[in-house]
């Protein structure tokens, strides 16, 4: 499970290592203010066996409560450097653009809707790539 931490709202994401690349088993976007609901009921639905969290804004606190709702669950903290660029990217892949925004690169586009649940996506696939 990859998290994309934040102030005002949270990525989820539950992904799975498969031979032909990363399937994605789920994924959305919560208030960090109910984000232990919501951890514990993705946690009940997939068991996943790491929960990998980004280094950026309020990690901290996001760890916090990741360890009061889901005690015992291993955790892991990576860097997530150029996730949001990524994350733009491989959303204008999934909903491609029309008219004249197809004529701009990806990177210059502000999706209209969030995108850290494809943050959090990159996050648990920057794990499970480090060992290929």
């Amino acid at each position: 499970m990859g998290i994309d931490p934040g102030s005002a709202k949270c990525g989820i994401a539950v992904v799975e290592d498969q031979e032909d690349g990363t399937k994605i088993l789920f994924r959305g976007v919560f208030p960090t203010e109910a984000l232990a609901e919501h951890l514990q009921r993705t946690d009940q639905e997939f068991e996943p066996e790491l929960i990998v969290v980004g280094d950026g804004t309020r990690s901290k606190r996001t760890q916090q409560i990741i360890r009061e709702a889901l005690p015992g669950k291993s955790l892991l903290i990576v860097d997530e450097r150029d996730t949001s660029i990524h994350a733009r990217e491989r959303y204008w892949i999934e909903n491609p653009r029309r008219w004249w925004r197809r004529f701009l690169p990806s990177t210059l586009l502000t999706p209209p809707d969030p995108v850290d649940d494809y943050v959090a996506v990159i996050i648990a696939e920057r794990v499970l790539n480090a060992g290929d």
